[in-house]
């Protein structure tokens, strides 16, 4: 199908338009801006700096995607935005492009839904199959896994980790990383219990839902400690690829600053 522009959409010529792409009345899009098939730009979005979109995805009023990150140190470098494919960008989200601080590249994965004034900060990296409800604030240098929730209005701390397969509840105040399967809750937020709900409709196992929550009960109930945890879970046979993954985020936690493994490299 051909690409359709409305007439009041203002497109550079140098952008790099994909087939079926449509890009509706008011929008903006930039000359260093590529998007790819199918996606849709329904009205009055803007696409500007180095950005690359991929396939099927849609964008609804209001959205800035590619906009210069809120840091005072940025200086104009040509850094960027990159979106994988069949994510939605609902009302008034903002996705900033990075700094020079890291690899220069704000990352959005695939199939992710970010609803109405959602914020993605520089440099962030955000994995697949991700929802980011009403209002949740992203800082910058955050990493999100696959298959992560965060509930409306929950801010999180720049330098923080989200693990894969985690839920954030509303209005929660993240300021250490995130355990992955973990549902969090709180001011700050805490590991509550595992997050059932994602690991059955994501097809875990029931052995290994039940090592997790076993995990989880050493760890946050009975605070034996990682090393600890680890020999009692090894010598009940619980000691399973998923559970060693989560101690291994665990530990690269507890080597950072402030609950935050990867503030090490401030420390550095």
């Amino acid at each position: 199908m051909a690409t359709i522009v409305a007439e009041q959409a203002v497109v550079d010529p140098r952008a790099v338009i994909d087939d079926d792409v449509e890009i509706g009345p008011f929008c903006i899009v930039g000359p260093d801006v590529t998007i790819g098939r199918g996606t849709r730009l329904i009205n009055s979005v803007t696409v500007t700096g180095q950005v690359t979109i991929g396939q099927y995805n849609q964008f609804h009023p209001g959205v800035v995607i590619g906009g210069e990150p809120q840091d005072l140190s940025y200086r104009g470098s040509p850094t960027r935005v990159v979106i994988g494919d069949c994510n939605v960008f609902r009302e008034c989200v903002t996705v900033n492009r990075a700094t020079e601080k890291e690899d220069g590249v704000t990352q959005v994965g695939s199939h992710g839904f970010f609803m109405a004034c959602s914020h993605i900060a520089h440099d962030c990296k955000v994995g697949d199959h991700v929802v980011m409800a009403n209002c949740v604030l992203l800082g910058g240098h955050v990493h999100v896994g696959h298959h992560v929730t965060i509930a409306g209005a929950s801010a999180v701390h720049h330098f923080a980790t989200i693990g894969a397969y985690a839920f954030v509840t509303g209005m929660s105040r993240v300021i250490h990383d995130v355990p992955p399967f973990m549902l969090l809750d709180g001011q700050p937020a805490r590991p509550r219990c595992i997050n059932v709900v994602a690991l059955k409709r994501n097809d875990f196992s029931a052995d290994d839902i039940r090592a997790l929550a076993e995990a989880h009960r050493l760890l946050y109930r009975a605070r034996v400690g990682l090393d600890h945890a680890r020999e009692i879970l090894r010598a009940n046979g619980r000691l399973v690829p998923v559970v060693n993954y989560l101690l291994s985020e665990m530990q690269v936690q507890a080597e950072g600053r402030h609950g935050r493994g990867r503030d090490r490299r401030k420390a550095a």
